[in-house]
């Protein structure tokens, strides 16, 4: 049983001035936005990796669904070290994909159907097989050189012995931060992996060259783009050393290249030279880690026109021990509606909110915050009713709407993703730490856990491919597939369609106000949402237990008793009476009071 906290958070009024009138009318707030991670969503040509013929073939699918959106990472050319986000030419389709003409199809065939597309745009760093670092390391005189971020070895030691990099800085992905050159002798800055090397935005000419590439692709009939660790691309004067946690390798540089010195500049340049007068007509969504709330408001305030919005990271890291995310810890559910919640309250007056439970970088939604074994399905509409109706745009990360679950690694072998990986063979290579516990953190918190297969059908692989899959699909895809759930008014995907719908209908869930119930309880998640004489609750159990909630702790001007219900988990939604409301395992209730 639950107890009751009485206190609320009131957060935000609808916003009122000329700028933020105008930012109401923006086409991306009352929108939902469905990634696509194409290399596992289908395959059509049988060689087990998903291409771009694949998604047309879908598109079908993804229209019934009710999205406005495709968030397609990166199909462009790759050596695919870092699955595509490595690219070697960002006017061009990597062959395993297709061809730019299936991605002019792919564009058409979206609008087509009311939709459009967003790419990933990724310009912190390129490929090592990009020609223009293969230029700038032809020599110190290259006419590129400065295109890419080089530094001579430490005064007075050797390059390429340890401690001679130029910086104490670690590599995202395990490993220091710089890789050695010997043909120049000089180090060049790799925040990832050693074939992705830094741009070294500081240079005009990259910005210009970056801002002509991104035009090229508007001009082809993209809507936006999805910027890939956006707040990277301003490092630091001079790349000062960064403090070294207890107990790592390497040091901290993220104070010296997130959120960097000249990143609003950079990003109010991009916005001028590439969308013009007319921002609003596109999409912008920079992926920020470790951005702040207050540093968001500035990114996202549409007066400074930036971006629309960001993704930030606080709520994916509710699970993360002292050791990051391959140190997991319980996720305590006071912790993750706080975090949430700030950034309701920071952004209510001021800019937007990006809403996501996972992506093609995070486990899973229902393995990690729900219950994937006996309450799945319950669980994964649960998750979905309380994020999809808060104040923000709604992401959806493809099979989260079939309720996909994380995946089965047996050993190591199991794994294909580079982080994953380096992170094994520092951890038990360097640090000397336990190989089964280092396996289960991977088991958990591993980025191939939400890269497996689209489950489409019950037949061989799941019917993403009549080959080989790239990686193996989940053992489960006989139990959850999309096969099962299309035209099923009790699946998973059906209550999707619902929520996307309510979105659409009710101004409510894209203007309103948000205010916070329940702060400190430990199972419910529980909010209104207000709009004139509109009132919206929602109310949920994010537990696998039964729960009570007082009727004072749901105390307000509605009467929620008598509440027309418009969305629910469970047949018989609980009824809220004067002794309060019991709440089944996951169950989650959606009501409106209608006072104009």
């Amino acid at each position: 049983m639950t107890t009751a906290d009485e206190s609320v958070l009131l957060l935000g009024e609808t916003p009122t001035s000329d700028a933020e009138a105008a930012a109401e009318q923006a086409w991306w707030r009352s929108t939902v936005v469905y990634q696509v991670y194409p290399r596992s969503f289908a395959d059509s040509d049988g060689d087990g990796v998903g291409d771009i013929p694949g998604i047309i073939s879908r598109l079908d699918y993804l229209q019934d669904l009710g999205v406005g959106v495709v968030w397609l990472s990166p199909v462009y050319r790759s050596p695919q070290d870092d699955n595509g986000y490595d690219i070697s030419d960002y006017q061009d389709v990597d062959p395993m994909f297709g061809t730019l003409e299936d991605l002019d199809a792919l564009i058409a065939g979206l609008h087509e159907r009311g939709m459009r597309l967003v790419m990933d745009l990724v310009v912190n760093h390129t490929s090592d097989e990009h020609p223009w670092f293969v230029e700038s390391a032809s020599s110190r005189d290259a006419a590129r050189r400065d295109w890419y971020i080089w530094r001579p070895p430490r005064p007075g030691m050797a390059g390429g012995e340890p401690g001679a990099e130029p910086n104490n800085w670690g590599s995202i992905f395990s490993g220091p931060a710089w890789q050695y050159d010997e043909r120049t002798g000089e180090y060049y800055l790799h925040l990832f992996t050693r074939k992705q090397p830094d741009l070294n935005w500081e240079n005009p000419e990259v910005r210009q060259a970056v801002y002509a590439m991104m035009r090229w692709w508007l001009d082809r009939g993209v809507d936006g783009f999805r910027m890939d660790v956006i707040n990277f691309i301003s490092k630091a004067e001079g790349l000062p050393d960064g403090e070294v946690p207890p107990g790592a390798l390497y040091g901290n540089g993220f104070p010296h290249f997130g959120s960097g010195p000249r990143i609003h500049e950079f990003l109010q340049e991009m916005n001028r030279e590439v969308f013009g007068d007319d921002p609003s007509r596109f999409l912008t969504v920079g992926e920020m880690p470790g951005a702040t709330v207050e540093q968001a408001r500035r990114y996202t305030d549409a007066e400074r026109r930036e971006v629309n919005m960001i993704f930030q990271f606080e709520h994916m890291e509710v699970d993360e021990g002292p050791g990051g995310k391959f140190d997991p810890r319980p996720i305590a559910l006071s912790e993750l509606k706080a975090s949430l919640g700030r950034w309701q309250e920071g952004l209510a007056s001021v800019g937007w909110n990006s809403l996501y439970w996972s992506n093609h970088d995070r486990p899973r939604a229902v393995s990690r915050f729900g219950d994937d074994g006996v309450h799945r399905v319950a669980s994964a509409k649960a998750l979905a009713t309380v994020l999809h109706l808060m104040r923000g745009t709604p992401y959806v990360y493809q099979g989260e709407e079939l309720g996909m679950t994380n995946t089965v690694f047996r050993d190591l072998d199991d794994f294909r993703d580079v982080e994953s990986l380096n992170h094994y063979r520092e951890a038990v290579g360097v640090r000397g730490q336990d190989p089964a516990q280092v396996l289960e953190a991977l088991r958990y918190a591993g980025r191939d856990n939400s890269r497996t297969p689209v489950q489409w059908t019950d037949g061989p692989q799941a019917g993403f491919t009549t080959g080989e899959p790239w990686i193996p699909v989940t053992p489960n895809y006989r139990e959850i597939n999309a096969a099962a759930q299309v035209g099923d008014p009790d699946s998973v995907r059906s209550h999707y369609q619902r929520l996307i719908r309510l979105r659409r209908e009710h101004a409510v869930v894209v203007d309103g106000s948000l205010r916070m119930l329940l702060p400190d309880d430990e199972q419910v998640f529980a909010y209104e949402r207000t709009l004139g004489g509109v009132r919206m609750l929602v109310l949920a159990n994010l537990s696998s237990a039964s729960a009570t909630v007082p009727a004072q702790a749901l105390a307000g001007p509605a009467d929620w008793a008598q509440a027309a219900v418009l969305n629910t988990n469970v047949a018989n939604p609980a009824a809220i009476t004067d002794a309060g409301v019991e709440l089944a395992p996951w169950e989650a209730t959606v009501r409106l009071v209608d006072g104009t």
